[in-house]
């Protein structure tokens, strides 16, 4: 394919993505395949000889979409948003484009300092603490990671590194590997499975703390868990807060568990990957009250700013923390800005060696919506959320789990969890709207959330009477099979 064919592909790719989104709500939400679906469909290995564009461009509706779950659909309300919006789609494809590999800012300047700008501009819009800013000369800053589960990963590793570096030095008889043994992390017994799997990669032993009849962790309850540690000899060394948590969207309380983690000498890091971005609406904002206590912070725009996947924003107060856990300088990675102060190379701040020029989607979305029209469009979301809540609570058959804050709403049928089970089955197998559920203490939920960019009151009353019309079958059913028992 040369430049000419490019342009003209490119142009028909253009309108089949926008016709895809465009009507996307007349396709169904979840696909009707069964696993293995797509293997018989294509040959067992790659064309000897190049094929025309036009016979690859036929086998996406043949062959990917019948096995596509439309994320974007206004009918889908599982998981939590996905962002999508048309600036970044085209700044994906100018990153794609330019293709450079951003590991250092010799490797390409602009995507080095586009990043630290825009993670700038993002943290002002939240109102993070000065500290966590890179400014002209501050100490922290910001970095795009790919996923809520590196930012976690990241800052657990450099939290590990500093504490075994501090416990070395006040005694210089124990081992790394003493250490290591005694290392414990810590996090809410409502917190994403990733935190706990952050604590196996690094390593390190995890203890739940268990949450309060809100689903969140307090003060006191984290303080129970590190005197019992202390006292059998462990070294407590991170806890990972949560702001919207996937099961409930609840909220640890920062005031009390911040300066019980700095006057320990634990590393708070604070995972608001969803709830992140309704913080830029200063209604919201008090919910991150608390943050200057933190070490590092993340929330993902990938979810809930409009800007696609990946784009996970993490800070730090100290930069040098995650840079001294995991700089190491090759003669080939280095150049002759790297000691000038004025240049972060943040290869040394991340997972992976080389990463994409990912800010360059938040720019372009940060500047065609303004503060403003992301505010609104959090807004929008979070008043749908009420309205479902509010058509919930009208049916006396069905009871409302956990607070809704922002645009999750968790409901199930006042009964047996196997009630609730079958209720999810009839909606997700009828293939009209998809949901999946959680577990709040014993009892087996069902989670609304508010997705789609183009989700509107239209979609969320179909919702809520399809779910209606389902549960008045079911207990139909249900008290016939009852009463033959």
């Amino acid at each position: 394919m040369d430049a000419a064919e490019f342009r003209k592909r490119g142009k028909e790719m253009v309108d089949y993505v926008a016709d895809y989104l465009e009507k996307i709500d007349k396709r169904q939400v979840f696909p009707d395949v069964e696993p293995g679906y797509l293997r018989p469909l294509i040959p067992d290995r790659a064309p000897q000889d190049p094929e025309s564009f036009e016979d690859v461009f036929k086998d996406i509706e043949k062959i990917i979409m019948p096995g596509v779950t439309h994320w974007h659909s206004p009918y889908f309300f599982a998981y939590f948003p996905a962002a999508s919006s048309f600036p970044a789609l085209l700044a994906d494809m100018l990153c794609g484009g330019i293709g450079c590999v951003g590991f250092s800012w010799a490797a390409s300047p602009a995507c080095t300092e586009l990043e630290t700008v825009m993670l700038d501009w993002l943290g002002k819009m939240i109102n993070l603490p000065e500290e966590f800013l890179a400014g002209k000369d501050g100490q922290g800053g910001g970095v795009i990671q790919g996923s809520a589960s590196e930012a976690t990963l990241v800052s657990l590793l450099a939290a590990r590194t500093k504490t075994i570096r501090r416990v070395r030095s006040e005694k210089p008889e124990l081992t790394e590997a003493d250490i290591m043994g005694r290392l414990v992390a810590y996090a809410s017994d409502q917190a994403h499975s990733s935190v706990e799997r952050a604590a196996l990669i690094g390593g390190v032993k995890i203890k739940n703390v268990p949450s309060d009849d809100t689903f969140s962790v307090c003060g006191s309850a984290l303080k129970k868990v590190l005197d019992e540690d202390k006292a059998s000899g462990l070294i407590p060394f991170f806890f990972c807060a949560t702001l919207g948590t996937t099961p409930c969207c609840s909220f640890d309380k920062l005031l009390e568990l911040g300066p019980i983690c700095n006057k320990e000498n634990i590393w708070m890091h604070i995972d608001a990957a969803y709830a992140g971005s309704a913080f830029i609406c200063p209604e919201f904002r008090h919910l991150l009250n608390g943050v200057e206590f933190a070490d590092s912070f993340n929330f993902n725009p990938h979810k809930w700013l409009l800007v696609n996947f990946d784009c996970s924003a993490m800070w730090v107060k100290k930069r040098s923390d995650l840079t001294g856990a995991f700089k190491l300088e090759p003669l080939y990675l280095q150049h002759h800005h790297q000691e000038s102060g004025l240049v972060t190379d943040y290869r040394h701040w991340q997972i992976p060696l080389g990463r994409r020029f990912r800010s360059l989607k938040l720019w372009f979305v940060l500047r065609m919506y303004g503060v403003t029209g992301l505010q609104e469009y959090i807004r929008k979301h979070i008043r749908l959320s009420h309205q479902f809540e509010h058509l919930v609570l009208q049916d006396e058959r069905f009871e409302i789990c956990a607070e809704v804050v922002l645009g999750l709403v968790c409901f199930r049928l006042k009964g047996s969890n196997e009630l609730n089970k079958a209720l999810l089955k009839s909606i997700n197998e009828a293939k009209k709207i998809h949901l999946v559920p959680c577990h709040l203490r014993e009892k087996f939920v069902l989670r609304f959330a508010i997705c789609s960019r183009t989700v509107e009151s239209t979609h969320v009353k179909f919702a809520w009477q399809h779910i209606s019309q389902l549960a008045t079958d079911l207990l139909k059913t249900w008290e016939q099979n009852h009463h033959r028992q």
